[in-house]
């Protein structure tokens, strides 16, 4: 078999490549940049903007399947200040991949969805009710982003119906774990702090910040289980958009002073103002279990526990040795909070 990796350059994309290589597909990855942590393990990778309709023709020739992993997306820092752009990129790439993956003869073609297309009015309070594959609708999803991402999903059905494209769809609940951005704006909840707790530990100051109250809840998945569920769903009949993320609620107050306690510190928390997104936000993998007959299975406090090394490992090549002059250590490179 024959697969394409859109955005095999980024988190998610450089870990699905190594596990399709390891089940012996020959894989083409292709990006607008190259992986950034840890070299690609694809048979070809190719740099080439999907916005561009050539582009998408070029990537698609020839490949049984396509994974349509490549998006122009961040943490939430830059999700809420972006939608012009966010929404204008992502339609581009999508569309175009789709369309070129259609001409070119692919046989089966997974969109990676985002549990942002959920409705804002389901998600006001911190004991939010795990959200359903069903609640999609009425919509009305708090940002570009999620409008984007249920647009494609619904594309991908039309193409399915009227086309014969076998299309799957995956909404990811929070994706996290090492060889990912951790830094810049760009980065989820996790890596942003696991980069400040590790900072925090470096430096010897013990202040965090988190954006709000610290009181708003997520759910998050580690990578592994993520490449596992999205190979099973592309293994499988189910064509029907499904949630694919952990189904464990915790406070990003909570969350934080897990990453502490996985670092081995105190930390001082300090709220200050930040975009927070909705209140809260949970899988429901009652459809999961039932398609897939699985479910991730590696906890938060062992995702974070393989995380946090990588990322304090990360931020200490990024300072300055003890200098005699001041007897305290600096940061090369400060990132923004986030």
């Amino acid at each position: 078999m024959r697969a394409l990796v859109t955005g095999a350059g980024g988190f998610i994309g450089s870990h699905l490549v190594q596990r399709l290589r390891a089940e012996g597909y020959d894989v083409r990855g292709v990006d607008i940049r190259e992986p950034e942590f840890i070299p690609t393990a694809a048979d070809e990778f190719e740099l080439l903007d999907l916005r561009r309709w050539e582009n998408c023709l070029r990537a698609t020739r020839g490949v049984d399947e396509v994974y349509a992993l490549a998006a122009d997306m961040g943490g939430m820092g830059y999700i809420s200040a972006n939608h012009a752009r966010i929404m204008h990129n992502n339609a581009l790439i999508n569309l175009h991949t789709l369309e070129a993956a259609r001409q070119n003869g692919a046989t089966r073609f997974l969109f990676t969805s985002s549990a942002c297309i959920y409705p804002e009015y389901l998600q006001g309070e911190v004991a939010v009710t795990p959200l359903r594959e069903e609640d999609a609708y009425p919509a009305q999803p708090q940002d570009a982003y999620g409008w984007e991402k249920l647009f494609i999903e619904r594309l991908c059905g039309h193409y399915r119906e009227d086309h014969r494209l076998d299309t799957r769809v995956a909404r990811f609940h929070n994706i996290f774990g090492p060889y990912g951005t951790w830094q810049g704006g760009r980065e989820k909840a996790p890596a942003a702090l696991c980069r400040k707790v590790a900072i925090a530990k470096l430096t010897g100051d013990p202040t965090v910040e988190i954006w709000g109250d610290g009181e708003q809840t997520r759910s998050f998945c580690y990578i592994d289980d993520c490449i596992e569920g999205l190979r099973r769903l592309m293994r499988s009949d189910w064509a029907e958009p499904l949630n694919l993320g952990q189904d464990r609620l915790i406070s990003i107050n909570d969350l934080a002073e897990l990453v502490a306690c996985t670092a081995g510190i105190t930390i001082d928390v300090r709220h200050v103002p930040g975009p927070q997104g909705v209140r809260g936000r949970n899988s429901d993998n009652t459809r999961l279990r039932q398609v897939l007959d699985w479910e991730p299975a590696i906890s938060l406090e062992e995702g974070i526990a393989r995380t946090y090394p990588w990322i304090e490992w990360q931020v200490a090549a990024t300072l300055t040795r003890q200098t005699p002059s001041t007897g305290r250590i600096a940061l090369l490179d400060p990132s923004p909070s986030t």
